[in-house]
């Protein structure tokens, strides 16, 4: 049994206590000489992505710049902030005049921004919303399929959301996209990526020894049936057509090396898509 498998089989929850413990150690050496700043959180808190995560936060911010658009003066929305991945670049980025606005579902990294971020930054605000998911939060009934943000129509220039809609299912990503396109501004930006599946990812997929999508659920592939939002890859003509409907145009996808495309000629592990409201 894999890695990835044995933590699936682990509660939200124990999960997070276990990475807790495994970090405890490295964590309390940093804590002790001074190695960790007061506004990076401990490696045992950190419950999204991989990696060194001040180094991907900067590059989640590179693709902000470069393929979404994002200005020092800008308001912009964080759907999934996590722990600060993004927010933390973000304090150094945007201007006086910029604001940040970002939501979790996850308490225990929403709480950790709000006592560390914001006092330091009065215009980055955060909210714990309770919705359930498979992977993050099982202490709630309440769905994304109907949830609505907690935004104005129209209040934000930039709205992005890094591997959010790869543990989402269709009737929640249906959702989230129509509420993104309300709260954005005209001719505002939403960067999100996604697991895309087409021809190419699916010939790239079989010579490949990293992620299967081999549970078919017609418009959908999950990773794994027992965990159903651990990862899930949504077929590319369903995609457009949720795009379409939802009255966001493509600008351009980015596809990533997730199924095994040369990473030099991709952005980013997920595919990026960035779409535009035009009305």
């Amino acid at each position: 049994m894999n890695k990835r498998k044995l933590y699936y089989m682990l509660s939200p929850s124990l999960r997070r206590v276990v990475r807790r413990i495994y970090y405890l150690p490295i964590d309390i050496f940093e804590s002790v000489t001074g190695k960790r700043d007061a506004i990076t959180p401990p490696r045992g808190k950190i419950f999204i992505g991989s990696g060194d995560f001040l180094m991907q936060g900067e590059r989640l911010l590179d693709i902000l710049t470069q393929h979404g658009g994002l200005m020092p003066s800008h308001r912009v929305l964080d759907v999934g902030s996590g722990i600060g991945r993004v927010a933390i670049p973000l304090t150094k980025y945007l201007d006086a005049k910029g604001s940040y606005e970002g939501f979790d579902i996850v308490k225990a990294g929403v709480e950790w921004c709000q006592r560390r971020i914001t006092p330091l930054h009065p215009n980055f605000q955060f909210r714990h919303i309770a919705l359930k998911n498979d992977l993050y939060n099982l202490s709630t009934t309440a769905e994304a399929r109907n949830f609505a943000f907690p935004y104005s129509d129209g209040e934000f220039d930039l709205v992005f959301l890094f591997s959010v809609f790869t543990h989402m299912l269709p009737e929640d990503v249906d959702n989230y996209l129509n509420q993104i396109e309300r709260v954005l501004k005209k001719g505002g930006t939403c960067l999100a990526t996604f697991f895309i599946h087409n021809e190419e990812s699916q010939r790239l997929m079989a010579g490949n020894k990293g992620l299967q999508f081999n549970h078919d659920r017609g418009h959908y592939l999950l990773l794994d049936p027992r965990v159903k939002e651990a990862n899930v890859a949504f077929k590319e003509p369903y995609l457009l057509q949720l795009f379409e409907k939802n009255q966001l145009a493509v600008e351009r996808i980015h596809y990533g090396f997730w199924p095994g495309r040369d990473k030099n000629s991709c952005i980013d592990f997920q595919d990026t898509v960035v779409l535009k409201k035009q009305k």
